[in-house]
């Protein structure tokens, strides 16, 4: 459906900002930005803890409702990242289009795809297992291999 993690974040995040309480005008068509606001200065204080030395070329609304469009500069190398109207959030190419949190610098994208992709280990059968060390270990490693 996606053709790239940086296309689902924007609309997953596209859709968590649609339907939030941070917007309270959003069904009724009124302006965001009456109530959001970010100038050069600003998105360079926020900008400056996870990219140090940044210059903000540029703010603007981004073309998805919640977001900042900023163009940077980080020495000499220029891009556009995102920043949502909480001022909490960035998404750029340094983070591979991931969703980042500011706050602790973690991936928010990644969170979610470890818990999407997490394995119960109880369900992998192990009729045929090659058993290795005491059969009642309370911690077990299993290792797959393709003897092909």
């Amino acid at each position: 459906m996606f053709r790239s993690i940086a296309a689902a974040t924007i609309f997953a995040l596209t859709l968590v900002i649609g339907t939030g309480t941070a917007f309270p005008y959003a069904k009724t068509g009124e302006d965001c930005t009456k109530c959001h606001a970010l100038n050069v200065d600003q998105a360079r204080t926020i900008l400056d803890g996870l990219i140090p030395g940044v210059k903000v070329l540029m703010v603007q609304q981004a073309p998805i409702a919640g977001l900042w469009e900023l163009g940077i500069d980080t020495s000499g190398s220029k891009m556009i990242v995102y920043l949502d109207y909480s001022k909490k959030h960035i998404i750029s190419p340094a983070t591979r289009g991931e969703l980042v949190s500011l706050k602790t610098r973690a991936s928010l994208t990644q969170e979610s795809l470890q818990l999407i992709n997490k394995v119960d280990v109880s369900k992998i059968p192990l009729k045929d297992a090659l058993v290795m060390g005491d059969k009642t270990a309370k911690h077990r490693i299993i290792v797959f291999d393709d003897p092909d």
